[in-house]
């Protein structure tokens, strides 16, 4: 099975994709009616959230670049 891979977008959402789940606080899951990639929003003003609808076109902002995270504290 291949790994799921995150893609987060310069001035947009983070698309996911491979075998995965979604679920929401309480443990129930999105029915995704089969997809295998969807956009997570990042900007907060998708009306279908947590899933990206566009509206974060033109008012949304971040330069995605990877970077190392510091060492996890012990």
């Amino acid at each position: 099975m291949e790994k799921t891979k995150l893609v987060i977008n310069s001035n947009g959402s983070v698309k996911v994709e491979g075998d995965f789940e979604i679920v929401d606080a309480l443990g129930n899951q999105y029915g995704l009616q089969g997809r295998t990639i969807v956009s997570i929003c990042r900007c907060g003003m998708s009306a279908n959230k947590p899933f990206c609808d566009g509206s974060h076109k033109g008012h949304f902002e971040h330069d995605a670049k990877a970077f190392d995270l510091p060492p996890r504290k012990v």
